[in-house]
């Protein structure tokens, strides 16, 4: 039997389900009878990690990116993966919104984990790994306490457990 178990935190997006996605909601936009005559457009560049939504107006705005979220919940992609940047204006009386798709932990958000976790006193190792964070420990039953603080945790990303060994 091994003597260490452990498990990663991960921050992982699936690109296939995000293309899927924004091809579902560029299908529902011109489907739907309040874009009729509309330029609306939504765009995702997998090379910047980037969707660009390109509206008429705010309100048309608003309802693509909505139209998005739901196609993401169902396709179990975290929202907290999205980061919205500020709203600008674009040529023609348009309206453009870049949302970042964020893969991976960060320094500071792996600095975070590895802190709510050694303040809990729970008896584990917590590491840093590229964008990754390991946690492991001699009985299984503390990382499972581990994961549950983690899930529990009120962070601003997403958070997948995978390795689980």
């Amino acid at each position: 039997m091994a003597d260490n178990y452990s498990f990663d935190i991960v921050s992982e997006i699936d690109w296939q389900e995000v293309d899927n996605a924004i091809n579902q909601t560029r299908k529902e936009i011109l489907s739907r009878y309040d874009f009729k005559g509309s330029k609306s457009t939504i765009e995702y560049s997998q090379k910047d990690k980037t969707i660009t939504i390109l509206a008429d107006d705010d309100y048309k705005s608003k309802a693509i990116v909505d139209m998005m979220q739901n196609k993401f919940v169902k396709r179990s992609i975290p929202l907290k993966s999205l980061k919205f940047k500020p709203q600008e204006e674009a040529g023609g009386n348009m309206v453009r919104q870049v949302i970042e798709v964020l893969q991976g932990i960060n320094k500071e958000n792996a600095k975070l984990i590895v802190k709510i976790i050694k303040d809990s006193k729970i008896k584990v190792q917590a590491a840093i790994q590229d964008e990754q964070v390991r946690v492991s420990s001699r009985d299984k039953d503390l990382l499972q306490e581990a994961i549950a603080l983690v899930r529990g945790a009120e962070l601003d990303f997403a958070v997948q457990f995978t390795n689980y060994r």
